[in-house]
């Protein structure tokens, strides 16, 4: 299917091409120019090209693909670092410099790499779509293999092949591959979907103490220029309790994707010891790349977040931030001259981001095990303002929301969470857990330790107006047990060993600073006084 481009108008082609459908890959140009159809007319189509197109001239070639934007699934994923179209970026400088050239496709997965096959099933095994053929060792994983369609297996190889050749054929003489291509806009397929019931460990006490945060579900990070997103995303990303970690830079700066990517190669993991790279996919469209492709980038992270949840892994999707994804989406519209809704986005910016946060959740795959996809969502509201549409649209769907305060980030408190504006859908079934697995009193502790920055704040109110020293020493004595929760408890350095606190050393923290606000109120009550009971 071949035709011409008509018109131009910056990233958006008009092409006389017939028999499209929508989302279709279109080659645009001399070039070939990667586009997906984004609107269909009776005898055009309009493009949104996801390159540069500079130098791109009317008249020139237009190729119909016939299927639409997809990922290629399958060994060798891990470690590696894509643009927002799955392009391998180190195999691209390898090949063409620092610099992407307009055109070039490699393919994501390393064809040639040896891998070693371990069969689960023989020749005559009838097997279905999603039914496990085997697996190969991938880093510290095991990668599985599974049937994408059903069938009669006619012959399965073991031992070592490359990805450009089959492990199998099917009795009717199909072919069965290690890897597979998939949509980026259609959520894998998996038998239920199950609610989330254990926690997600992120090391951020913030977090785990009072806002606990579960697999499979969807957490929100919304806050102004400066008060650590990102930095906050890459401690959880370093250290949270999960299989894989998936990471999105959608729109960030090239000299932050430097610094994370140099530091998952150097870093150790704290569950296995290994590179933290190992068991990381990192999706980079850095602010300086194609605007268009930033709307694909979060589509094709998930896609592949959700290829390892069907193994039954454990998968963090961690993007940031959402924001400069829906400016993209806005640039997008706003090209097509869509009805523009508030401050400009697209009407169906609420539903596009509810499609995409549900395909978070803990699922029963194809082949009867556990998986879980959670996502942690960073978004970069215009001067720390919440009621913009991003944040607000994020709030219908997200089962957290961990509002980073511009105050808490001037103070040098990071995490800059909110602990009053903050919460957790999660909590009551969290709470249980952690009350079962690591002592009763979880609940009791947390109850107290709101209950103490609450009354703190009631007080500081009153300071300001009479003064530290006109303040009762039971009161003085409860603001100084809440500062030390929050400076010795709720902040912490992501650069030092506190960066990482497993739920075990949280309960400790917490509860020797309620036990010494316990003895000293003894004290209190018993006639001494307050800098008698400070001082020991």
């Amino acid at each position: 299917m071949s035709g011409r481009i008509l018109g131009i108008s910056g990233p958006t082609v008009t092409v006389d091409l017939k028999g499209l459908k929508l989302y279709d890959m279109v080659r645009v140009g001399e070039a070939m120019l990667i586009g997906e159809v984004v609107r269909l007319e009776e005898d055009r189509a309009v493009v949104q090209v996801y390159e540069d197109t500079r130098g791109l001239g009317v008249g020139e070639q237009a190729k119909g693909v016939n299927v639409p934007l997809t990922v290629r699934l399958g060994p060798g994923l891990l470690s590696g670092m894509y643009d927002g179209l799955q392009r391998p970026l180190e195999r691209l400088r390898e090949e063409t410099g620092p610099y992407i050239s307009g055109g070039r496709e490699l393919h994501a997965l390393d064809l040639e790499r040896p891998w070693r096959f371990f069969p689960l099933k023989q020749a005559g095994d009838e097997v279905a779509e999603g039914d496990i053929l085997g697996h190969v060792e991938e880093g510290p994983f095991r990668h599985l293999i599974s049937a994408m369609e059903n069938g009669r297996i006619a012959s399965i190889h073991p031992g070592e092949f490359t990805l450009a050749g089959p492990v199998g054929t099917y009795a009717d003489g199909r072919v069965i591959q290690a890897h597979q291509e998939w949509p980026v806009r259609k959520p894998r397929p998996y038998r239920r979907k199950l609610s989330p019931q254990a926690p997600l460990v992120t090391g951020q006490r913030s977090i785990d103490f009072l806002f606990p945060f579960a697999r499979g579900g969807t957490a929100i990070l919304p806050g102004g220029f400066g008060t650590g997103k990102t930095i906050l995303e890459q401690a959880i990303a370093k250290f949270a309790d999960v299989d894989i970690v998936v990471y999105v830079g959608c729109g960030e700066r090239g000299n932050e994707m430097a610094e994370l990517l140099e530091e998952f190669v150097t870093l150790s993991d704290p569950w296995t010891g290994q590179a933290l790279m190992t068991r990381t996919i990192v999706v980079a469209n850095t602010s300086n790349m194609p605007v268009a492709a930033r709307e694909a980038s979060i589509y094709t992270a998930v896609t592949m977040a959700e290829y390892y949840r069907d193994m039954g892994f454990h998968v963090l999707l961690l993007a940031d931030s959402l924001s400069r994804w829906a400016e993209a989406l806005r640039e997008i519209s706003s090209s097509l001259e869509e009805m523009p809704g508030e401050e400009g986005y697209p009407t169906y910016l609420a539903s596009r981001l509810a499609s995409f946060m549900e395909r978070a959740g803990v699922v029963e795959t194809l082949s009867g095990s556990i998986g879980a996809l959670s996502m942690i969502l960073s978004v970069s509201p215009p001067g720390g303002d919440f009621t913009e549409p991003v944040t607000q649209a994020c709030l219908r769907t997200a089962g957290a929301f961990l509002m980073l305060d511009t105050a808490l980030a001037h103070r040098r408190h990071f995490p800059a969470i909110n602990w009053f504006q903050s919460y957790s859908l999660y909590e009551r079934d969290m709470v249980e857990h952690f009350s079962a697995t690591v002592s009763p009193r979880w609940g009791e502790m947390q109850k107290r330790c709101r209950e103490l920055l609450q009354r703190e704040e009631t007080l500081r109110e009153v300071a300001e107006i009479v003064g530290i020293e006109g303040l009762q020493d039971a009161d003085r004595l409860l603001m100084k047990a809440a500062e030390r929760i929050r400076l010795e408890f709720l902040s912490q350095n992501a650069y030092t060993e506190d960066a990482f606190s497993a739920p075990d050393k949280t309960l400790a923290m917490i509860g020797d600073i309620l036990e010494f606000y316990d003895r000293a109120e003894a004290r209190l009550k018993a006639g001494e006084f307050l800098d008698d009971v400070l001082k020991g």
